[in-house]
């Protein structure tokens, strides 16, 4: 077994997702987000806001083209990565070090909001529209009978 950092993080978009691409045209969503504990004080009885915690992250490709389109700053969403270590030098000629989630997957989080989801073309995604799934708190019946597909299988 084979030991990987994947994570998932969970937290609040600090700003709009910046959309832009390396010399080579290779696109790449960069954004961060902050997440903070609430606690429940019971001296006071009240619930209490526990220090931030912001993580820069960025998004690669055509996943990163639909997180930028999809999301804005506000926004509660759910991300799984890895964490990468990028080392440079500074203006003044320091060493340093940052922490970075390079994103695989994103989405958004349903505990305070609803959603929508809109298939894309390519990847095998027969241009639809709407997706059959949707996010809610009904559980489908399961009797999809249609026999018309999303995927080709």
């Amino acid at each position: 077994m084979a030991l990987d950092n994947v994570t998932t993080v969970v937290g609040q978009l600090t700003t709009d997702p910046e959309l832009r691409h390396t010399k080579k045209g290779i696109p790449v969503a960069s954004f961060a987000i902050a997440h903070n504990d609430r606690i429940f004080d019971r001296d006071s009885e009240e619930w209490v806001d526990g220090d931030p915690t912001f993580v820069r992250c960025s998004y690669w490709r055509e996943p990163g083209e639909n997180f930028a389109e999809s999301h804005e700053k506000g926004d509660r969403v759910i991300l799984i990565g890895k964490f990468k270590q990028n080392d440079f030098t500074d203006k003044d000629g320091n060493e340093r070090s940052t922490l970075e989630l390079s994103v695989e997957e994103a989405g958004p989080s349903n505990k305070f909001a609803t959603t929508t989801a809109t298939r894309r073309k390519g990847n095998g995604n027969k241009p639809k529209g709407k997706a059959k799934a949707s996010a809610s708190a009904k559980a489908d019946s399961g009797d999809d009978t249609s026999g018309d597909d999303d995927f080709d299988f």
